[in-house]
């Protein structure tokens, strides 16, 4: 039975029909991996340029990436804090989202983005303390008219080229940044 099989496969006949299911393969590889990149709905099309033109550092609304691994999603309270001063809060139709929240008293349903898998411990508090600047990793989200999206994979690989050169020259720093058990705990 597997010698006909066998046999099958590479005759011409078999030969279209494996190319035709590699193609197949790779092609709902593509799709997951561009599923998977592709930013998801967010309550609220969050315009960062508007925001960083208006001098709201990063850490105002994330306040939690100066305390440990997640920088924390804004509340709907943090956000009327400041909105509620603004006349264009009520008009709005991008903001009717959150005055829905706020009348409601609910919590809007913001989407993290930038996460990574869960055998992964990071950390932003020693990023921010040796110098890096949110932009260094999330790209330059002052820039962004709509809700974040991240600038590139964040994977192992990207994470341990930014390690070998923050510690070129360095045989100390470069054995902690590039130990397993320095992200793997």
């Amino acid at each position: 039975m597997i010698q006909k099989v066998f046999k099958w496969l590479m005759s011409p006949l078999g030969r279209v029909a494996l190319v035709i299911a590699a193609l197949a393969i790779v092609s709902v590889a593509m799709w997951g991996i561009a599923y998977v990149q592709s930013p998801p709905a967010q309550p609220i099309d969050f315009p960062h340029q508007r925001h960083a033109a208006n001098q709201v550092q990063c850490l105002y609304c994330h306040p939690g990436a100066n305390r440990g691994a997640s920088s924390g999603l804004p509340t709907p309270s943090k956000c009327w804090g400041c909105h509620q001063q603004l006349s264009i809060t009520q008009t709005s139709k991008l903001l009717g989202p959150l005055r829905d929240a706020i009348a409601n008293g609910t919590p809007l349903q913001w989407v993290p983005v930038a996460q990574v898998p869960d055998f992964v411990q990071y950390n932003h508090r020693p990023h921010l303390a040796a110098g890096l600047s949110c932009e260094n990793c999330h790209g330059d989200v002052a820039s962004l008219l709509h809700a974040y999206e991240n600038p590139q994979v964040m994977n192992m690989g990207w994470c341990l080229a930014c390690h070998r050169e923050k510690s070129a020259g360095n045989p100390e720093l470069e054995k902690k940044l590039l130990d397993c058990a320095t992200c793997h705990y």
